[in-house]
């Protein structure tokens, strides 16, 4: 894997650094693509639906078939096309030519946008590949190959995403601050540079060019979806604007609207920003929405279906039936369905109260109470919130959710080796089958009597470097489910934020 590498600050250094880098396959892709070119019985299209299955191996085959045909003029469009143009043999040199590691060690960030890009060409290909019939293949290559030129970029620094998250989606900063602070560019135009430079088929190319450049007509096109009840009045708007509606029936929109979707969608099915992506893609295909969604969402099942792999968010995972209709129907070692939509819009809109500044609440009270309805939005089923009372010593509950009996309740923590440890610093205890044997001695008998089973979290929370609340949470003693463990992790993230803002309240 490629050593850690500095920043750079400027587009054309960014171009540069990004430009040489190889991509890493997994073994077991490698060693299956490797037995696909091989054998003689496979016909072009057959490998090329392979190589969909592997983004890396495509955007070697695509960057080095338009680069060897330069003097062609125009770029190879899909897979097939570079497979003509290269060979089987060449492109076989290129597979060889990737570093083929064990999947767990591709870079995090790296399998996860290349997962958002697979799901961009299922929605792609289910949405226009019957419509367009003739221009199937360009549909699902170019849709695949859009995100390309964020791979590199995970590759070399992964820890981008992450800390990328954390501020755009958590803490709500503008994402063009962010990509400035971070890259020093904004990340649109190292996209549209990469794009250039690799030869990416036209369509990816006009849509980084229209996303830079050109976004009136996207938001005119937005102004138009605000009719979304009345499909007259729409055409209405497009016929009074020929150039707008002659943009709008381009196929190359196709890779876009996809891309926005899936990208869109891995955030929050019901945001804003994924409601846009859904009225502009009504209204390319000439759908009421409630049809379109239906359709997204099979599509979004179908990419979970072929693509999802173990460790990666899928937002298909989401559309789920709601966990409380489900808890009665799951065995007892099978994880509790992750939050449903409204559960999920319910914990963005607490967490955005949480992270308001000043601060929105008036007492300790009201800001307990909106951190243990994030917590219970987020997919937690029993919480416990107590705070810390300094006079005393000791914890006093302050919030509860799912448990009865909980009125008055008081722990000592010098009684308790992990409410010490928890309260000396901010951190967490996890408790699993594993190590539940280990830590439950340690456990005060009253907590042991609220919370039944063996998985169980215990969060101690700081506030200007003192630990000032202790959360206790768990889903009714099942597996934790993955998304309900992230979106807490981020939930503990704005109650920090909110008590800091609380202390800081009046000054």
């Amino acid at each position: 894997m490629p050593s850690p590498k500095p920043l750079p600050r400027t587009l054309a250094d960014w171009t540069r650094q990004l430009d040489g880098v190889r991509l890493p396959v997994s073994t077991a892709n490698h060693e299956r693509l490797r037995h696909v070119l091989g054998s003689s019985s496979n016909s072009l299209r057959d490998i090329a639906e392979a190589i969909q299955g592997s983004p890396s191996v495509a955007l070697e085959l695509i960057r080095e078939a338009n680069r060897a045909s330069s003097a062609l003029g125009s770029a190879a469009e899909s897979i097939e096309g570079a497979l003509n143009r290269l060979g089987l043999k060449r492109s076989e040199e290129l597979l060889n030519r990737l570093p083929a590691v064990p999947e767990e060690q591709i870079p995090l960030p790296l399998r996860q946008i290349q997962m958002i890009s697979q799901h961009a060409m299922q929605q792609a290909s289910g949405l226009f590949g019957a419509r367009l019939a003739r221009l199937w293949q360009e549909i699902q290559c170019n849709s695949l190959l859009f995100l390309a030129p964020l791979w590199p970029l995970l590759v070399l620094h992964p820890q981008l995403y992450p800390e990328w998250e954390r501020r755009v989606l958590t803490h709500g900063e503008p994402e063009r601050k962010v990509e400035l602070d971070l890259l020093g560019v904004p990340l649109l135009s190292i996209c549209l540079a990469l794009a250039e430079q690799w030869r990416l088929p036209d369509w990816v190319l006009q849509g980084y060019r229209l996303l830079n450049n050109d976004r009136r007509l996207l938001v005119k096109a937005l102004f138009i979806t605000r009719a979304q009840g009345s499909p007259l009045h729409q055409q209405q708007a497009l016929d009074a604007d020929p150039g707008l509606s002659r943009w709008l029936t381009h196929p190359a929109n196709t890779i876009l609207l996809a891309n926005g979707i899936a990208l869109s969608s891995h955030d929050n099915w019901t945001c804003l920003h994924s409601l846009r992506w859904q009225r502009l893609t009504a209204l390319y295909m000439r759908l009421p929405m409630g049809e379109l969604q239906q359709q997204i969402h099979q599509y979004a099942a179908q990419s979970a279906r072929a693509h999802h792999r173990p460790g990666l968010w899928h937002p298909a995972t989401a559309l789920l039936w709601p966990w409380e209709e489900r808890r009665f129907h799951v065995a007892h070692d099978t994880p509790p369905a992750p939050p449903s939509v409204d559960a999920l819009q319910a914990w963005r809109t607490q967490c955005t109260l949480l992270l308001k500044e000043p601060s929105a609440f008036a007492n300790v009270v009201q800001l307990t109470a909106s951190a243990r309805d994030a917590i219970q939005a987020c997919g937690m089923r029993r919480t416990l919130i107590l705070m810390l009372d300094r006079s005393s010593g000791r914890l006093l509950a302050q919030q509860a959710a799912g448990l009865k009996h909980t009125a008055g309740l008081s722990l000592d923590p010098s009684q308790s080796q992990i409410l010490k440890r928890l309260l000396a610093q901010a951190g967490q205890l996890r408790l699993t089958p594993a190590n539940a044997a280990q830590f439950s001695a340690f456990l005060p008998g009253q907590l042991k009597g609220l919370f039944t089973g063996e998985h169980l979290i215990l969060r101690s929370i700081a506030s200007h470097d003192r630990v000032a609340m202790l959360v206790v949470t768990d889903q009714d003693g099942l597996p934790f489910s993955e998304v309900s463990l992230q979106a807490f992790g981020k939930t503990v993230q704005c109650i920090e934020r909110a008590l800091g803002h609380f202390a800081r309240r009046g000054r």
